[in-house]
């Protein structure tokens, strides 16, 4: 589990994918102390398990599932790249429930400068969109962040700027993809109302919505 909370820098030093799967080497520094081969590290959000280490960096094996709902197909030799360990038990829990399984990419529409801040506005799938609502969390490209403002085909956050010195996303440009993870939360209580809209229609009965039954037996 991760916190979105981006601990440095990395870069790509080798990417080697044929098909969908492959391998890919970052180098780091921060981030390899205490890991261990095995270990989970998030890059640019996504959930890796550390196959190899060496002084300054490690390797990551790459399955066609990540490649397909990631922006690992468009990454390159040289690309940064946002760098968490996984979150230690005795650890704060700084910004919010990240698992580094990505639902799908967006696309940066335009950025917009407002005093100190800057709004990033990220146009992405009906799939994802009904799950990011407005003041909720949202994990992009591994950094947590809150959502501002969401519309029909895209949503907004507000960055500040210890977050973009730190990370990629003001470093990007309109155009570019992002991992997208939104909040587990969000998908368990959907997953639970479609269960029983199931049941319910199953049985013969309404299926019109949460009901006060529908609250009691799951909460």
């Amino acid at each position: 589990m991760f916190t979105g909370i981006i601990e440095e820098l990395g870069t790509i030093k080798r990417i080697a994918l044929s098909g969908s799967s492959g391998q890919v080497t970052i180098q780091a520094r921060k981030v390899l102390e205490g890991t261990k081969v095995g270990d989970s590290i998030a890059v640019n959000g996504i959930c890796l398990t550390v196959t190899s280490l060496r002084p300054d960096g490690f390797t990551a094996d790459v399955m066609a599932e990540t490649v397909r709902r990631s922006s690992l197909s468009q990454a390159g030799n040289g690309d940064p790249v946002n760098l968490e360990r996984a979150m230690a038990a005795d650890g704060r829990f700084g910004g919010h429930i990240v698992s580094g399984h990505i639902d799908g990419t967006g696309k940066i529409v335009q950025y917009r400068k407002e005093e100190n801040a800057v709004w990033v506005e990220v146009e992405t799938s009906g799939d994802l969109l009904r799950l990011i609502v407005e003041k909720g969390s949202i994990c992009m490209d591994g950094i947590s962040l809150t959502v501002a403002a969401v519309g029909n085909s895209s949503f907004q956050v507000s960055v500040i700027p210890h977050t973009g010195e730190e990370t990629t996303l003001l470093k990007k440009r309109a155009g570019s993809l992002v991992n997208l993870e939104t909040d587990i939360i969000g998908k368990y209580v959907e997953k639970l109302i479609k269960t029983e809209k199931a049941k319910e229609s199953s049985d013969g009965k309404d299926s019109g919505g949460m009901t006060m039954e529908f609250l009691e037996t799951y909460l």
